[in-house]
């Protein structure tokens, strides 16, 4: 039985995983366009047309901003909620932790769905609520942040779990020690929560990465990467490059290029992590 199982796992992950590694590293060497059958090999050209192509480094810039900004209200949203329903001051914690959970359970296409009709210029409740008067997905400046307000919205939910689970864990004598020497809740916060959550928060930060380095779904439901190629992302212009021109080496290459990126900064986080837990 066990035998079995070992090798329905390696079939599984040599089909789902091996395999559409390797078709994408040697599709990036390759003129690669299944439609009219063609795969003639280029060498590194593809990749020399990709990085001499000026909206590959727009996008690669859109994803670093659309990133960062995404991950850092997320933690700082998902920290403050988790704060909030951890303390006494908050009844129905259960309730309230389902409730900020379900947007991240929701399918992410439906949420796009919801969002567009709530940024529409003519009857949308986010400019009805704020008195802004915004075409929000269809002017280059607001477009990204757009889709930015409402990837936060839909992820917060994971942090809060996550840093509710931390803060049930910490240690309660280190606060009664704070405590004893008079620290107030500031000092308690800055110098011993924050500290002890660091792994939770590395971990947010390392998966958020991972996630939003390869978003593409909201943009393609919402802007379609418009207004002219304002949202692009890296991922989207993937997609665009496979399936809408059918230029498949062009896009494999880019494909190696946001695997090897992605894969640097994971290494690079895993090792802030090791010097966190040796400090």
């Amino acid at each position: 039985m066990r035998n079995i199982a070992v090798t329905a796992l390696i079939v599984y992950f040599s089909i789902f995983m091996v395999y559409p590694i390797y078709k994408a590293f040697a599709g990036s060497l390759h003129e690669w366009n299944p439609l009219v059958g063609t795969y003639n090999w280029v060498g590194l050209d593809n990749f020399k047309s990709v990085l001499s192509d000026g909206l590959f480094w727009k996008s690669l810039w859109n994803t670093a901003y659309f990133s960062v900004f995404s991950i850092v209200f997320r933690i700082i949203l998902g920290l403050g909620l988790a704060l909030l329903l951890s303390s006494r001051l908050v009844k129905a914690k259960d309730s309230l932790r389902g409730l900020f959970y379900m947007p991240t359970i929701t399918p992410l296409v439906a949420v796009s769905f919801v969002w567009m009709w709530m940024f529409d210029p003519q009857f949308g409740m986010i400019n009805k609520v704020t008195g802004l008067d915004i075409n929000w997905l269809n002017d280059s400046h607001w477009a990204l942040p757009a889709i930015i307000i409402m990837t936060i919205w839909k992820d917060f939910g994971y942090a809060t779990v996550l840093y509710l689970a931390g803060l049930m864990n910490l240690p309660r004598d280190v606060y009664e020690a704070a405590q004893i020497d008079g620290a107030n809740s500031w000092q308690t916060f800055w110098r011993i929560t924050l500290p002890l959550l660091k792994p939770t928060t590395l971990f947010i930060v390392i998966t958020s990465l991972i996630t939003y380095v390869q978003a593409y779904v909201q943009i393609l439901v919402m802007t379609e990467g418009g207004p002219g190629t304002q949202t692009y992302t890296i991922s989207y212009l993937i997609f665009d490059q496979a399936f809408q021109k059918y230029d498949f080496g062009t896009a494999s290459a880019m494909s190696v290029i946001l695997f090897a990126i992605t894969g640097v900064l994971t290494i690079l986080m895993f090792r802030a992590s090791g010097d966190m837990e040796q400090s």
